[in-house]
C-alpha cells in the first residue's frame, strides 16, 4: 500500500503524478498524472471551494514491479502567458487517462480540459507514438454537447474503447462508446446514476461484470465512495454501496479515488488509486494505493 506524501521516483523525487491513470503496455506500467505545482489560489465567486493551482501538464512515469517508478518526463505540456490556450497554466488539465490502439498505433489521452471555473466543461485530446509522449495535442470536444468534467477511459476485451464522465452539472454520469481510433465520441451513449451527483469515475470488469466506483461531490474534501455494478457497460447499472471497510472508510480513508488498475496475471486484483488532496497547498496532496480483490462478486478495500 501508498500512503501519505512519500511516494518517490527511482531518483528519490516526489511523485507528481496528480488524478492519476495507468496503463500497462509492452510488460511494463505507466502512471500519468497532473503535475501540481506552485502557488494554490482560491478562484472568487464560485459556489464551492474552487482551489487552484497552475496547471502544469500530464507528467509520465514508468514501472514494471508497481514499485520503481521512474520519471520519464512531461508526457504532455502546458504553456504559459496564452489563456486562450486549452493547455494554458491558467486552465484546467486534469485526470489524464491514456489507451493504446492497436489499428492506429497510437497512444490516445483524454483529459478533462477547463475553465478555472468549470463553465466549458470538455474532454481534451491528445495522441503520440510511444506511451511516455511527447503528445500532441488535438484539441478539446463536449462529448454529444454534454459536459464532461471528471472522468475516465476504458478499454474492454472486444477493444471497444469508453469515455465515462460527470456530465450535467455533475448530476448524471455518461458512458459513451468512442470511434474506432479513440480520438472522438460516437452519439451512442447512456446516462447512468441519474441525479446522484457523482464524480471521480473508475471503471473496471471482473468475470464478465463491470464495476464502477465514484466519489460524492464535496469540492476537495472527502466523502463516502460508492460503486456500482452492471452485465453491460452502457447498463442498467445498480447501486450497491460503500466498498471501503474498516476506520475512515466513510471518508474513503481521506483520499478521492481517481483510477482502478488491473493487476496484470491476476484477474481478481486490483489496485485503488486515489489522492490525499491538500487543498490549501495543492502540490503536497498525497496519494492512497490500496491493493484489494474483488470476492464473489463484491468489491472490498479495507485499508
Amino acid at each position: 500500500m501508498i500512503s501519505g506524501e512519500d511516494f518517490k521516483d527511482t531518483d528519490g523525487n516526489q511523485i507528481n503524478a496528480h488524478g492519476a491513470g495507468a496503463l500497462y503496455y509492452n510488460e511494463t506500467y505507466y502512471l500519468f498524472g497532473e503535475i501540481k505545482k506552485g502557488k494554490t489560489w482560491l478562484v472568487p465567486g464560485q459556489s464551492w471551494e474552487d482551489y487552484r493551482v497552475p496547471a502544469g501538464g500530464v507528467s509520465c512515469y514508468s514501472s514494471t514491479d508497481l514499485k520503481h517508478w521512474k520519471n520519464l518526463g512531461t508526457a504532455l505540456r502546458s504553456v504559459t502567458g496564452d489563456p486562450s490556450n486549452d493547455l494554458d497554466t491558467g486552465r484546467v488539465i486534469e485526470r489524464p487517462k491514456v489507451l493504446y490502439n492497436e489499428k492506429t498505433n497510437k497512444f490516445v489521452m483524454w483529459f478533462h480540459n477547463d475553465r478555472n471555473d468549470y463553465q466549458d466543461s470538455k474532454a481534451g485530446i491528445a495522441i503520440s507514438d510511444s506511451p511516455e509522449g511527447p503528445y500532441t495535442y488535438l484539441g478539446s470536444i463536449k462529448p454529444n454537447n454534454q459536459m464532461l468534467r471528471d472522468m475516465t477511459l476504458f478499454k474492454d476485451i472486444d477493444r471497444k474503447a469508453y469515455v465515462v464522465y460527470s456530465s450535467e452539472d455533475n448530476n448524471t454520469m455518461h458512458v459513451c462508446l468512442l470511434t474506432d481510433d479513440y480520438l472522438k465520441p460516437t452519439e451512442h451513449y447512456t446516462r447512468i446514476l441519474i441525479d446522484r451527483n457523482r464524480e471521480s469515475p473508475a471503471l473496471f470488469k471482473n468475470n464478465g461484470k463491470y464495476f464502477l466506483i465514484t466519489s460524492g461531490c464535496s469540492g476537495w474534501s472527502p466523502n463516502a465512495a460508492s460503486y456500482a455494478t452492471a452485465n453491460s457497460i452502457m447498463g442498467p447499472w445498480t447501486e450497491i454501496g460503500n466498498p471501503c471497510s474498516g476506520t475512515n472508510a466513510e471518508q474513503t480513508f481521506f483520499a478521492q479515488g481517481n483510477y482502478v488498475l488491473p493487476i496484470n496475471g491476476k484477474p481478481s486484483n486490483f489496485i485503488f488509486m486515489g489522492d490525499l488532496w491538500n487543498k490549501l497547498d495543492l502540490e503536497k496532496s498525497g496519494y492512497l494505493w490500496i491493493p484489494f480483490e474483488v470476492i464473489d462478486g463484491e468489491v472490498k478495500i479495507n485499508n
